[in-house]
């Protein structure tokens, strides 16, 4: 099977008061907190004007960098500036993400930018491994997205609705309950869609996880991607920048041609790791490319760095749990990624 478990949970904003966040350690090793398309007929969309993407002062990394710093380990502080200094997503996973979503997208606007933020809290959230969770069942799912939206406001945000959901749902997630997962992305969609300045990618895996696009685009189509402003590719995966716009073309393509997509690049600067279990803290992996909304390709819409790089993907080769901050994985990641 193509699946991957790789996850990143959410560091809120100590800062602003709203969630309880633990203080990083002295010594340095900071933590993350426990888990808490449009219609595409011819001619072809516009691609959205460019955004400008906020950088969150207080992610895992910017904390890991001041601490490096504080202890004089100047050299691995520089390396870690090179995640801390990059827009990054916040991933969105209690039950009452009103209030988090609100202070985050205020930042941004109070900065002229605009929130990158991941939406993930599905009942039998990653069938129930290493970023097991979510919503009970589809009325609190509901609540949750409408806790989401009324957060958002009239403010920008780019939100990426639920990784690994539609190929899950799709190929190799046996479902528990009553929820209709692709059923309640399409009402996650359209709530969204609801808020004037939401840009909502719905995640569509990778292309090492589900070849067929076609049985693809009928899963991201039942999720509601035709009223949403594209799809995702790449979310905590490691496949090279080339190799995902071509899978994004060919998705595209099945869609019925003209829907955009984002790419996460975050750490695929040295492409897939080749051994067993890829997915998981894969050794000799880089970062990629910066994010930015200014891709110059046609119907790609950003590359993004949706997975915090240096957070683990699970308790393989080592690790802390899915989520945690892991140091030494980050310095990895920074060494090995090109000037």
């Amino acid at each position: 099977m193509h699946r991957r478990h790789v996850r990143s949970l959410p560091r809120l904003l100590a800062a602003l008061g709203l969630l309880s966040v633990a203080a990083a350690p002295a010594v340095g090793h900071p933590t993350s907190p426990e888990p808490q398309a449009r219609a595409l007929q011819a001619p072809a969309p516009q691609a959205p004007d460019p955004l400008s993407l906020w950088l969150d002062p207080n992610t895992p990394a910017a904390l890991q960098a001041a601490a490096y710093r504080r202890l004089g380990r100047t050299e691995d502080a520089a390396l870690i500036d090179r995640i801390a200094t990059r827009p990054q997503a916040t991933w969105l996973t209690g039950a009452n993400p009103g209030p988090a979503v609100r202070a985050l997208t205020t930042e941004a606007a109070l900065a002229g930018r605009t929130a990158l933020l991941v939406a993930y809290h599905l009942p039998h959230r990653d069938c129930g491994s290493f970023s097991a969770g979510g919503a009970d069942n589809e009325r609190d799912y509901r609540a949750y997205i409408d806790s989401f939206a009324e957060g958002l406001g009239d403010r920008g945000a780019l939100v990426v609705l639920e990784p690994d959901a539609v190929p899950q749902a799709l190929a190799d997630c046996p479902q528990t309950g009553t929820a209709d997962p692709l059923a309640l992305l399409a009402h996650a969609v359209e709530r969204l869609k609801q808020q004037p300045r939401a840009r909502v990618y719905v995640d569509a895996g990778n292309p090492d996880w589900m070849p067929d696009v076609s049985w693809l685009a009928r899963g991201l189509r039942q999720a509601g991607v035709d009223g949403a402003d594209g799809f995702a590719l790449n979310v905590s995966n490691f496949q090279t920048t080339q190799s995902v716009l071509s899978y994004g073309r060919r998705v595209a393509d099945a869609l019925g041609g003209g829907a955009h997509f984002v790419v996460d690049t975050s750490r695929n600067g040295n492409g897939p790791y080749t051994g067993v279990d890829a997915w998981c803290n894969p050794p000799g992996r880089a970062l990629g490319s910066p994010p930015t909304t200014d891709t110059g390709v046609p119907g790609v819409d950003a590359y993004l760095w949706i997975k915090r790089p240096g957070e683990s993907d699970g308790t393989c080769r080592g690790g802390p749990p899915a989520g945690h901050w892991w140091p030494e994985y980050a310095l990895d990641l920074a060494r090995a990624a090109p000037d």
